[in-house]
């Protein structure tokens, strides 16, 4: 859990505020946001670093913001120009026992709602401690 240490000794990292605050509308009334992160789509990598450095692409992209609770994964659909950091609506659910990671290098790639997406280094942590919590017992 967030407050717990795990075997390094360290402390899960908090969920961005500014993220877990915007995402709050969209997930259940009870639902404590464990961990979020923004990512994006892209087919593949090559198309992803073409979008990352000029923007050309940005458009067919998806952007999304992710909030992990202790009940579920929710992906929400978020404004491209925010680059995911504003949810708009919910794209989708994913159950809470999806392992996320693990991820590494500067953008991680990952599986959410069957697509292929990235996400920067800066939320590693975050997909860390998500799978950390699939494999306590509850």
């Amino acid at each position: 859990m967030i407050d717990e240490p795990h075997e390094s000794g360290q402390r899960d990292p908090e969920p961005r505020p500014d993220l877990a605050r915007r995402s709050a509308p969209f997930l259940p009334a009870d639902s404590e946001i464990r961990q979020v992160f923004i990512c994006q789509s892209a087919p593949n990598f090559v198309y992803f670093v073409v979008t990352y450095l000029t923007g050309l692409t940005m458009f067919v992209n998806k952007y999304r913001c992710v909030a992990v609770t202790q009940d579920a994964i929710y992906v929400l659909e978020s404004g491209k120009l925010s680059g995911g950091a504003s949810p708009q609506r919910l794209a989708g659910t994913m159950p809470r026992q999806t392992q996320l990671g693990p991820v590494s290098g500067r953008w991680g790639q990952v599986s959410i709602l069957g697509e292929r997406h990235w996400v920067h280094k800066r939320f590693h942590a975050q997909i860390a401690a998500a799978d950390r919590e699939t494999s306590q017992p509850q």
